[in-house]
């Protein structure tokens, strides 16, 4: 890449997409931003360059944006503030690759065609992922675009760790453990040579900790298991979603308490995790700073179910070497840090209590005491950054 080439990363959701925009060879971040409140409220538009000073602002008051007319805005705005930058790539975060894609993808048609296949594997974000793509394919399709999956990262897990006990006839039609968050421990994975090379072939779990939560066992970073299966509300309790639960459950809401499909979906993705069980808030520092104990009680039950997912992790590993925390909560919380560090003592984890009190704000920090047997580390989450080494190396191939 040229110093005036850029890349710019999608990552869209069901009512917003962020971007960021890098340039040069090392990929320096140079702008970042959101479109906000698609389709309902009033659309708003912000920007941000890389000293967080605002770039860029605008409120739409009157017919909500969706994700075609946001992404149409963005190609216009980009076109006016490049300042001499030539975008050399699109790069996309698509939730699910579904078994075909274990790495980046060129986005064409076909492709396109491809992916929508797959929307009942992730059928509240595989459309908005795929809906700016589709609106760079008609307003600029001279610019490469780029898919990047969550789920390519744990394509080389063990079979054994992919499968599920049902009839070939349920999992030949694609029904198996494909894992998520995977730009995230990709990232991590890249980086353990930087902060600590003795752990490059070790063992290590990695917990992305978030609005979705989830962990992954790496051993020479490469992905062994992971918390999320089949979709992305398994594994760990999240802000909204439930995390594992037992299918009978399931069951009984339909049976017992006649939901139907769309009001128990709700109910597992929109309505559980730590605003189900507070009932206040899915966000982790409105629940540490509330006394109630409805609060508490969301805190100490995703702490133990961490606790639970290291414990199975690490029988996955056969030991383990290092634990690293990521993600909005991972990076976050001092106190959900500790308590997790304090329940795995069990495993030679022993917490440094001043470390760990300022760790995240100054980038990537071991939190272990130096005696400690296994690691534990803040690695701040950057899956933007890797969609956009991946959108230059494809570009650079072609």
């Amino acid at each position: 890449m040229a110093p005036n080439d850029a890349v710019v990363v999608i990552n869209a959701g069901s009512s917003s997409i962020k971007f960021s925009l890098f340039h040069g060879a090392a990929l320096v971040p140079a702008l970042k931003g959101k479109v906000e409140n698609l389709y309902a409220g009033r659309t708003r538009f912000t920007a941000f360059d890389a000293a967080g000073r605002p770039a860029g602002e605008r409120l739409w008051d009157g017919t909500p944006l969706d994700h075609e007319q946001a992404m149409a805005f963005l190609i216009d705005h980009a076109g006016e503030h490049l300042q001499g930058l030539h975008v050399r790539a699109v790069g996309h975060r698509i939730v699910h690759g579904g078994a075909r894609y274990s790495g980046p993808q060129r986005l064409d048609g076909a492709v396109l065609e491809e992916l929508a296949a797959l929307t009942p594997l992730a059928p509240l974000h595989l459309p908005h992922n795929l809906a700016p793509v589709r609106a760079v394919l008609a307003l600029a399709p001279q610019v490469p675009q780029v898919g990047c999956f969550d789920t390519a990262f744990h394509t080389a897990q063990p079979p054994l760790a992919q499968a599920f006990a049902l009839p070939p006839a349920i999992t030949e039609r694609g029904i198996r453990r494909y894992g998520f968050h995977g730009l995230s421990y990709e990232y991590i994975a890249s980086r353990v040579t930087d902060f600590a090379p003795h752990l490059a072939g070790g063992r290590v779990v990695a917990a992305h900790l978030g609005n979705g939560a989830s962990m992954c066992a790496m051993r020479s970073g490469r992905s062994v298991a992971s918390t999320m299966g089949f979709t992305a509300v398994d594994g760990l309790p999240m802000g909204t979603r439930c995390g594992a639960l037992d299918p009978g459950v399931v069951l009984y809401l339909i049976d017992e308490l006649g939901m139907d499909v769309a009001a128990v979906q709700r109910l597992l993705y929109q309505e559980s995790g730590l605003l189900g069980v507070s009932g206040l808030s899915a966000d982790m520092r409105t629940l540490e700073a509330s006394d109630d104990p409805r609060a508490r009680l969301a805190i100490d039950l995703l702490v133990y179910r961490i606790g639970r997912e290291l414990g199975s992790l690490t029988a996955a590993l056969g030991g383990l070497d290092a634990l690293v925390f990521s993600g909005g909560i991972g990076e976050n919380s001092v106190a959900l840090r500790a308590a997790v560090c304090r329940d795995a003592a069990w495993l030679g984890l022993a917490l440094d209590e001043e470390a760990n009190a300022v760790a995240g704000a100054s980038g990537i920090s071991r939190i272990s005491a130096p005696a400690s047997k296994v690691e534990a580390w803040v690695v701040p989450a950057n899956e933007e950054l890797m969609i956009a080494r991946h959108a230059a190396a494809l570009v650079e191939e072609a």
